[in-house]
Formats: structure tokens, sequence, C-alpha cells
């Protein structure tokens, strides 16, 4: 297995209920994304939880980092929601010999126009190439988890 991938929730899994007139989590769309790109490297897809990360508590942080420890891939990608990405990736801190790759969207990966994809794609590239350590790869961009920060009112993310 070069990459494994674990999923959390967040808006990058969401479903709209049109009846309900709300979103909540559904299945990881990232086995449809990957499907549809026609990738050629080896990777698994293993669902941890279907949260949005606003919800996310230190006990599935902490489930999140046993996970990546236990795993045999030197290459983890992670989707994750946008409001506690860097929390969680502050808290996988300190776990050697892997690349870790946090990602998601600011848009659900079913909608038309989406992040999604391009993120997903960032994450997945990233995992491949660069040293071991923890990063973020939102919008066209790889963070440092520690400088980075969510910023609400222009829907991206920055280095503070």
């Amino acid at each position: 297995m070069q990459i494994e991938i674990f999923t959390t929730g967040g808006t990058i899994d969401k479903v709209y209920f049109d009846a309900k007139s709300t979103f909540e989590i559904g299945e990881p769309q990232i086995i449809e994304v990957l499907h549809e790109a026609n990738l050629s490297i080896d990777y698994q897809v293993t669902q941890l939880m279907r949260k949005d990360s606003l919800e996310l508590t230190d006990d599935d942080r902490q489930k999140v980092r046993q996970a990546v420890q236990s795993s045999t891939a030197a290459q983890i990608v992670i989707t994750h929601g946008t409001d506690t990405m860097t929390d969680t990736a502050k808290a996988l801190a300190g776990i050697s010999g892997k690349t870790i790759v946090l990602t998601g969207a600011m848009q659900p990966a079913r909608f038309r126009f989406t992040d999604a994809v391009f993120n997903i794609a960032s994450a997945m590239m990233a995992a491949q190439t660069l040293p071991g350590g923890v990063y973020i790869a939102m919008n066209g961009q790889v963070f440092d988890p520690r400088t980075t920060h969510k910023n609400i009112e222009l829907n991206r993310f920055e280095t503070i």
C-alpha cells in the first residue's frame, strides 16, 4: 500500500437533503473522486468517522492519531472538515516516519462547483513528494499547520 487515506467527514462529504433543507455527512466522497481520476497508484481508504469538524473532540483526534500511528503506510492523506483542521493537524505532530497531509473542501464534493477535487489531488501529490511531517493542502498551497488558520471571511486558508 502506497497511500492510506483516512476520512473523518466534514464539508467534503456533505450531502444536501432537499426535504430537510439541511446538510448531513454522507459516505466518503474521496472514493468516487479518486475513481473518476483513474489513478494508477496504490491507495486504501479507511473511514474513521462521519463528523463535522466542529463536532470533533480530543478523543476523536486521539483516534485519528492512533490510526495514523498504526498504519503501515508512510504516506497518509486525511479528509477533514476545514473549521478545526489545524487542531487535528497539530494533534498529529511528532509522528515520525510519515508524511501526513490533511485536506478538505469549502463546498461539498458532490456539488458541480467544488474545490474538493483540486484539494484532494493536491493532498495526494503532497503526500508523495514532501518529506515526513504534518501538512495541510488547501487552496492550491501546502501549509504548515503551526502557522496556518482558516480565514472565514475570505473562505480560504492563510499563513499567519
